[in-house]
């Protein structure tokens, strides 16, 4: 099971319907446009079916208070920040410090995507990083974290999560 959370409209939602299309066998490369997406209410599970199945368990960003309660049987956490907006990072980073705090994740791979890196706005990982002091939190998680910036609405960076999602937890 992996996890895939983040605050309320950045991405979430995107990036799975995304990461499906990408698996997709007779996917050429191009996504095409994006497809529509709605607010997630509650959770939503996808399969993602490549070298082999992966179930995401999308929460939604209003579930942030009990995030916590479906961290139980979870091997790999997808955690995702708007790069575009710089006051809902501080948030996002002390929702991401709790998390990696919870001894239910205290084994997980932990991915954290940077997306709405096509935005003109954007921060780049340099400035993500000293924002939040990204090298002091992995220098004090337990957890192997990596970060990647991404493009869910383009599709930038898409095929480095995918083979993410399909390398890092099958070496457990």
């Amino acid at each position: 099971m992996c996890l895939l959370l983040g605050a309320a409209g950045v991405g979430k939602t995107l990036l799975v319907k995304r990461l499906q299309k990408l698996s997709a066998r007779d996917c050429k490369g191009d996504l095409g446009e994006p497809p529509p997406t709605r607010p997630t209410v509650g959770t939503n599970l996808t399969d993602i079916v490549a070298q082999r199945k992966i179930t995401i368990r999308e929460l939604g960003g209003c579930m942030g208070p009990i995030w916590s309660s479906y961290c139980g049987n979870c091997h790999s956490l997808l955690f995702m920040m708007d790069a575009s907006n710089p006051t809902q990072l501080s948030a996002s980073c002390v929702q991401l410090l709790g998390l990696l705090s919870s001894e239910q994740l205290a084994e997980a791979s932990v991915l954290i995507l940077f997306n709405k890196i096509d935005l003109p706005c954007y921060m780049t990982v340099e400035e993500i990083k000293s924002l939040i002091r990204l090298p002091d939190i992995i220098a004090c998680a337990k957890q192997n974290i990596t970060t990647v910036e991404i493009s869910a609405r383009e599709g930038t960076g898409l095929a480095k999560v995918l083979q993410w999602l399909q390398d890092e937890p099958s070496s457990r």
